[in-house]
């Protein structure tokens, strides 16, 4: 059953070339059909007898002559057919005018054929319809008929005529296409033989050089996959190998801290021991929440699903959430947004872009400082989103590095993981916006500039 439903490429060749010459068969009796019926418009084989017979009846004026000219007629048309009706056919008769009647066909019986001059008429002669033809020669009436051709009788006697033509062509033709798929088929058995006997972590290219045109696209296709799956491997294996190296450290810390806590002799080296213990652990959870973060924005498959958020309210609330932090430092968090701003969003996307560059800003900005936070609609219908400082910003030879995974700028004793602008890039990415960095406010500092089409309202 499997086989009938799924067939194999010769066999589907082999049946569209059976349907081929069904259609060809088809179309030649279309042909002949259209072609009869357009020879019986324009000029009747029953036509053209009776004028040739009234051109050699005009100049006849003895009733013998006459007949005898009907009978050579009736004679020469028993051995020859009209219009593809069997031989002797054709039924004549030939009467004085106003006169009686010189002769008629033994097969007339008692029947008299009737008609209107120059036409072809429909009469019953032997219970079958007729053809019948009258003409005006001189001293002469003359009557022809034949039995009517229908559009079935020609199709069932011109079908068993083209069938044995198409019949014999056939294997002549599916020989040479037979040939012609098995060795096209070549390449490409020879690249599934070529990927089947590859180990499961081979990823190296194909190397198989595509002489067909039509699997040249699916070669390089394969490299491409190929050259991606290469890539991807690195960055994950690069990935994993920063990544313990930077929860290296906090581990480290944890470990001596917790045996300066056991061995401490005092309440003060205690207090200092469990101090330095608790940063390290909130770093490695901070370090290790991120790279789970950035973990999920790699494995995300397409854009995000997303659902209608007042984004003004949206980043208000997660401001409110990093005001501790700013006041703290004495910090000045500002807002210029509109009261509302109702847009469809990936909102755990866009609430990780904004709370890793507020994270940044308030992380690298000196106490005092200023951070402002924008967000609008601009000329091209994009959402935009700024977060701009004053502080020590971004130096020009930098700016190109900061997004890329555990990069850290120079110049700030500040901790971190080197992951929060990572993100950013990735969940914009994701969204299909871009992000931008340039100077701060007031030409000192850092902004960055986050763009996100807006989704369907």
């Amino acid at each position: 059953m499997k086989a009938i439903l799924w067939p194999t490429i010769v066999q589907r060749v082999f049946l569209a070339l059976v349907m081929a010459f069904v259609l060809v068969w088809v179309a030649l009796l279309a042909y002949i059909y259209i072609e009869f019926r357009q020879a019986l418009a324009v000029d009747q084989g029953l036509k053209r007898v009776g004028r040739a017979l009234s051109t050699a009846l005009a100049d006849l004026k003895d009733d013998a002559e006459a007949g005898l000219l009907m009978r050579a007629t009736a004679t020469e048309y028993s051995m020859l057919r009209l219009s593809g009706n069997p031989d002797g056919s054709l039924l004549l008769q030939l009467q004085r005018r106003d006169g009686p009647t010189l002769y008629a066909s033994p097969k007339l019986g008692d029947q008299v054929l009737s008609g209107l001059p120059g036409q072809v008429v429909d009469q019953q002669v032997n219970g079958r319809t007729h053809w019948v033809f009258r003409s005006e020669a001189g001293l002469w009436t003359l009557h022809l008929a034949e039995p009517e051709i229908t559009g079935q009788w020609i199709l069932q006697r011109n079908a068993g005529r083209v069938l044995p033509y198409l019949l014999l062509a056939f294997p002549i033709v599916l020989l040479p296409i037979w040939f012609a798929v098995k060795l096209g088929l070549r390449p490409l058995r020879q690249l599934a033989d070529r990927i089947a006997e590859r180990g499961a972590t081979d990823l190296s290219p194909i190397g198989l050089d595509a002489r067909y045109e039509e699997l040249k696209p699916l070669v390089a296709a394969l490299e491409r996959m190929l050259q991606q799956l290469r890539d991807q491997m690195a960055h994950e294996r690069a990935f994993v190998h920063d990544a313990a190296h930077e929860l290296r450290t906090p581990m480290a810390v944890i470990a001596a801290q917790a045996h300066a806590l056991t061995g401490a002799s005092n309440g003060e080296d205690r207090a200092r021991a469990q101090l330095q213990l608790e940063l390290a652990i909130a770093r490695a959870s901070h370090l290790a929440q991120q790279l789970l973060e950035l973990a999920s924005l790699d494995v995300a498959n397409g854009r995000a699903a997303q659902r209608p958020v007042d984004a003004a309210q949206l980043v208000r609330r997660l401001l409110a959430q990093a005001a501790p932090l700013a006041l703290a430092r004495d910090i000045e968090l500002s807002l210029d947004a509109p009261d509302t701003l109702v847009m469809h969003l990936d909102v755990p996307a866009f609430q990780s872009i904004l709370e890793n560059l507020l994270d940044n800003a308030i992380r690298y900005a000196h106490d005092g400082a200023r951070v402002t936070v924008t967000l609008a609609i601009d000329a091209a219908r994009e959402l935009r989103l700024s977060v701009e400082d004053d502080g020590p910003g971004v130096p020009a030879a930098e700016r190109e590095q900061v997004f890329k995974r555990f990069h850290r700028g120079s110049g700030h004793e500040a901790p971190g993981s080197g992951l929060g602008l990572a993100i950013v890039s990735q969940a914009v990415l994701r969204n299909g916006g871009g992000v931008m960095l340039t100077d701060g406010l007031g030409g000192h500092g850092a902004g960055f500039h986050v763009t996100l089409p807006m989704g369907d309202s």
